[in-house]
């Protein structure tokens, strides 16, 4: 019974077989293995972008201010919401690697950005000539860091904003796929065609053991990204165990057989928490993530039987029946049997 988050479940088999195939032989460094070239055919594939570059970097934190750092100027700002991964959880990761640009946050509902929240934001900045920071690019989360799901008529809606003021748009798709299945919609759908130009295409949440592939829908910015990643430290020696995870996640579907599973899983237990009298559901789960709350004493009783999930407030000693929120998260290898474990033992 984790629900911790997705980043605890384990590696998809096929994914540590492919790296075992890969251990085969020698193959050249810095992606240049032949493993690259195919993920590079298929990304650009699924994305239907025959000239998109994709690179791959370990981590959702590099790729997310490696592409922030090539659309923005030290001397711009970024716009993201309050909840974004890249102001909450990366320790200054994209100010660090623009070289110094801000972070302007925007206001949000149910973890999405708002149109009117963002052009508000804009509006605020870029109005003390030198003496203040420029607009720089929108980051938008998707899926979002509370488990809703922006809709394309949502993204089209932010990207039109960020276009009237002339902004590039990147997209933070650690949960791209869970997104992606909710909506039923195309990865070029659910960006270039709404406006996006560069997205972290994430993996290691959705049965990886360790890789992102970062999509730039603007060839003229690859070298830059290029240089930016080996400067930055995030240029693998030996490659080939990126490639090898990413072409497996995108055989044969593997990538949306995931997310799937995990968003399954989500909806299961969403459904069973929404039938027990005293859980409250903050948000509407979209994805693989749900906040919701119930008494102490009910969290006492799950972690007396071992399941594990963060407390979003408060801790275990206080009075029983004072509500304390949880964030569960499922990720691909959830299974039926310890959703049902988990809602009987909350049900008491």
């Amino acid at each position: 019974m984790n629900f911790a988050s997705d980043n605890t479940g384990p590696a998809h088999p096929r994914i540590i077989e492919a790296i075992a195939r890969a251990n085969e032989g020698h193959a050249m460094p810095y992606g240049a293995d032949p493993l690259m070239e195919e993920v590079r055919a298929r990304v650009r594939e699924i994305f239907e972008a025959p000239e998109a570059a994709v690179y791959l970097v370990a981590t959702g934190t590099a790729a997310n201010a490696l592409l922030l750092a090539t659309l923005a100027a030290p001397w711009q700002t970024v716009f993201c919401s309050r909840v974004a991964h890249v102001h909450e959880d990366e320790c200054g990761a994209p100010e660090f690697f623009t070289g110094g640009s801000k972070l302007t946050l925007v206001a949000t509902e149910g973890g999405k950005m708002t149109p009117a929240g963002l052009a508000a934001a804009i509006a605020g900045e870029e109005t003390r000539g030198v003496h203040g920071q420029q607009r720089g690019p929108v980051s938008i989360t998707q899926a979002t860091e509370k488990g809703t799901v922006h809709t394309l008529d949502e993204l089209r809606a932010l990207t039109a904003v960020a276009a009237a003021h002339g902004l590039p748009v990147h997209l933070d798709g650690a949960r791209f796929a869970n997104a992606l299945v909710t909506l039923g919609c195309t990865p070029a759908e659910m960006t270039w065609k709404s406006g996006v130009h560069a997205v972290s295409f994430g993996g290691t949440k959705n049965g990886l053991l360790g890789v992102e592939a970062a999509v730039i829908f603007d060839p003229a910015k690859a070298w830059e990204f290029e240089l930016r990643r080996k400067r930055g430290g995030h240029l693998f020696s030996k490659h080939r165990f990126l490639s090898a995870q990413m072409v497996a996640y995108l055989a044969d579907g593997l990538w949306l057989e995931t997310a799937r599973a995990a968003n399954a899983a989500m909806a299961r237990l969403a459904d069973g928490l929404r039938r027990l009298p005293d859980v409250r559901l903050l948000h509407e789960p979209e994805a693989n993530i749900a906040f919701a709350e119930w008494p102490r004493s009910a969290h006492r009783r799950l972690h007396a039987a071992g399941a594990r999930y963060y407390l979003w407030s408060g801790g275990l000693e206080g009075p029983d029946d004072e509500p304390l929120t949880a964030r569960l998260v499922t990720d691909w290898s959830a299974s039926e049997a310890d959703v049902d474990r988990f809602l009987s033992i909350l049900a008491g």
